[in-house]
């Protein structure tokens, strides 16, 4: 195994990382629509667990973790090269990429976003949704809006929801979004942390990202404070040249160390979102939480924050995991990662619903009640177990073939239209683009 160097901040792997991320957000909400019974750690109190019900596996189907990651990596990717620029004593040149790069990054969140509704928002007018609104899946028929009663009401519609996504998280054409706002501010919380500490020795930034964690982690915030707070440290830790000689003197011990890490990180993602009293694994783990979280902590939210971290701080010490995730394949899912994010779950709701539930034979009602009204008939079930096993691997690669064309052509555009404001709003003109980090 090659000696492991922080001066490199190779972020590579962060890239295939948050790939990785975003690919388990999309197979989570298909599990969400299809298979629900995936949330619990087994099927019933006294019947054995599935496959992929099993501690480690069901990591393949949760995606709360994914989040938590996202911001953990915001984190860490944003504050490498300000934290290298300090450490080099170009103080003045950091606040200036931070007040920058703070700028840039909303604009590479709020118009691909924005774009993203738009499609939505076109799609359910045209009807599209319809489909789903009816279909056997609870997941499915309620993120599937419905038309607006009127032409001129469909723009205001649009117009509250481009604006509620940002002010309070509510997008009826895209649910998920919801992530967005919390994911935007992290982001914020890392420049203006990086900008306060700016004066500040490493070793006691070091510290103030330490007491920042445990001040989130005590108020309850398992989304974004403990995950962006983490990434931090992490981004410090990785180019401080004492840490990184100690790491080189014992290698053995270190690559040893970080495989417990990952894998007891996997293990504490797999905590259930739901019955967690329905499996020993899942109550042993609720019996810990009781100990080391704070009172009323959510724990199906901490206990995948807290497992990430561990993850990825056990990533950053084990060449190979590094290694693997930068391999070429693996990194360009971490450039389709925004756009994935964006994209799949209309995608599920448009795509996938009629490539499931577009044969199926539509239920009749069997009658009237005694009112005189029809008897509601059932939801349109599926077409086959077999339409299932084709219908989903075609849904991957259509997915993600949609977000190569989204990344190929919308997110430049929408980077040109944020380095057009940045022209205009800041004086100098000869700062040089900024790769858009995604969800970074």
């Amino acid at each position: 195994m090659s000696n492991y160097n922080a001066s490199k901040a190779d972020t590579k792997w962060a890239d295939g990382l948050r790939g990785i991320a975003s690919l388990l957000v999309v197979t989570a909400h298909i599990c969400r629509s299809l298979a629900p019974f995936l949330l619990a750690p087994a099927m019933s109190d006294k019947l054995p667990p599935t496959l992929f019900q099993l501690p480690f596996l069901r990591c393949l189907v949760m995606g709360r973790a994914s989040v938590a990651a996202f911001a953990m990596l915001a984190g860490y990717v944003n504050a490498l090269k300000p934290i290298k620029q300090t450490r080099a004593g170009n103080i003045d040149a950091a606040l200036s990429g931070i007040a920058k790069s703070a700028f840039r990054r909303t604009g590479r969140f709020v118009f691909p976003a924005m774009a993203a509704t738009v499609i939505s928002w076109l799609l359910c007018q045209f009807g599209v949704f319809r489909l789903a609104r009816s279909v056997d899946s609870l997941w499915i028929r309620d993120t599937s809006p419905h038309p607006s009663a009127s032409f001129a009401a469909a723009f205001i519609d649009l117009f509250e929801n481009l604006l509620t996504t940002w002010t309070d998280g509510k997008n009826e054409y895209d649910r998920i979004q919801w992530t967005l706002t919390f994911l935007l501010k992290g982001s914020m919380l890392v420049y203006l942390t990086l900008f306060a500490t700016a004066y500040v020795t490493p070793r006691y930034r070091m510290v103030i990202y330490s007491l920042l964690f445990s001040f989130y982690w005590s108020s309850g915030d398992a989304l974004i404070g403990t995950n962006v707070y983490a990434g931090l440290l992490m981004a410090e830790i990785s180019l401080d040249p004492g840490i990184q000689q100690y790491v080189v003197r014992r290698q053995i011990l270190f690559s040893i160390g970080s495989s417990l890490a990952m894998i007891l990180g996997l293990y504490f993602m797999s905590y259930p979102e739901e019955h967690q009293e329905w499996a020993r694994w899942s109550r042993n783990l609720s019996g810990l939480g009781n100990h080391i979280f704070p009172r009323g902590a959510e724990f199906p939210r901490y206990f995948p924050g807290m497992g990430v971290n561990i993850l990825v701080f056990g990533v950053l010490f084990n060449t190979t995991a590094k290694r693997l995730l930068s391999h070429p394949y693996v990194c360009w899912l971490g450039k389709m990662s925004f756009a994935i994010y964006l994209l799949h779950a209309p995608l599920i709701r448009s795509l996938l619903t009629w490539m499931l539930f577009g044969a199926s034979k539509i239920p009749v009602s069997p009658g009237k009640d005694k009112d005189g009204r029809d008897i509601f008939p059932g939801w349109i079930p599926l077409s086959s177990r077999w339409v299932v096993i084709v219908a989903i691997p075609v849904f991957y690669v259509m997915t993600y073939r949609i977000a190569h064309i989204w990344a190929v052509h919308v997110d430049p555009m929408c980077g040109r239209i944020t380095n057009w404001f940045e022209e205009e709003l800041f004086t100098a003109k000869d700062q040089k683009s900024e790769k858009p980090l995604l969800l970074a």
